[in-house]
């Protein structure tokens, strides 16, 4: 288990995650990265972007730094305006995967949002629910389906995408446990399961070491990232106040980090921890910007290295 970070394709993020320590991350935004050109009509050709992959995976290998996972769509797949570019794209990341040897791509796994017509016209209506299971297993299953072929797992972020960090009026029907357990009870797919964060879960007042018991089996990478609940303003405000609920480094949030990291090695987890900056309000807004934040993700990976016995 290494502790690393989540970047782009981008050769300067890597020094950066160097100079830090860091010896794994996440490759982010590969929809948008040179891998994808061809698709985006950038590139010329189908192995001009493959050589782009090669690259970027050898310059990280040369600074000791692994990739975890592809982090390939994170937004609505089951939006039909969006479906069939995100299908390509998982597949060209699933196939990416497989050729610099990274075992887990991830994403969204989307939302079926419908309108609703009133007097006062339409509106979008969010129905991250067990109705919309087939629709869900009708895109997943196939992609899975090619991921096993390739020897690849797929995992689901959970994130709301609600307002405040909340599962309210989002497109993640992952947002909640809940339809975890419903769409693994549905699927025949062992190779689809979670991009684990208890940031989410805490934000939810949801125990994030008793979830992780449960769905462990089904957890294939971590995002490392913390929360805290303002209990004060919590008691003044009700749960959708803004601040209630914030995403805060590892470490500075309610997260028991000892417990998780424990956990996960007894559950026999096989991937890394790799921290999800930009998030906490105090370092990503301050006056200071990327010198607070690289502070934050310093004190993040120190708190964490505390927990991993050796970074094999």
């Amino acid at each position: 288990m290494r502790i690393g970070v989540l970047f782009a394709a981008e050769i300067a993020e890597l020094k950066f995650a160097h100079r830090l320590g860091f010896r794994s991350m996440q490759w982010m935004r590969f929809d948008a990265s040179p891998a994808t050109a061809d698709l985006t009509g950038q590139a010329s050709s189908r192995e001009s972007a493959f050589t782009c992959a090669e690259q970027f995976a050898a310059e990280a290998q040369g600074l000791g730094i692994r990739i975890s996972a592809i982090g390939a769509y994170y937004r609505n797949p089951l939006d039909p305006k969006q479906t069939d570019f995100a299908r390509r794209i998982l597949h060209r990341a699933i196939e990416v995967a497989t050729h610099i040897g990274v075992r887990t791509v991830s994403g969204f796994p989307g939302a079926v949002i419908e309108s609703s017509t009133n007097e006062r016209g339409g509106n979008p209506v969010y129905y991250p629910s067990e109705q919309h299971l087939p629709q869900l297993l009708a895109f997943w299953e196939p992609v899975a389906t090619f991921a096993r072929d390739h020897g690849v797992r797929i995992a689901f972020e959970h994130c709301p995408q609600g307002a405040y960090h909340l599962p309210v009026m989002h497109y993640n029907t992952f947002g909640q446990p809940a339809m975890w357990e419903h769409f693994f009870n549905a699927t025949r797919c062992e190779n689809i399961g979670l991009e684990w964060d208890p940031s989410h879960l805490i934000c939810q007042f949801i125990d994030p070491v008793a979830n992780l018991k449960k769905f462990g089996s089904r957890v294939f990478h971590v995002h490392a990232k913390d929360a805290f609940v303002d209990r004060a303003l919590l008691s003044q405000n009700g749960i959708c106040h803004p601040g209630v609920a914030e995403h805060r480094f590892p470490g500075l949030g309610d997260a028991d980090w000892a417990q998780i990291i424990h956990t996960l090695v007894r559950i026999g987890y096989d991937s890394d921890l790799n921290i999800e900056g930009w998030h906490d309000p105090v370092y990503r807004n301050h006056p200071n910007g990327p010198q607070l934040e690289e502070e934050g993700l310093r004190i993040a990976k120190t708190h964490l290295a505390q927990f991993v016995r050796r970074e094999e």
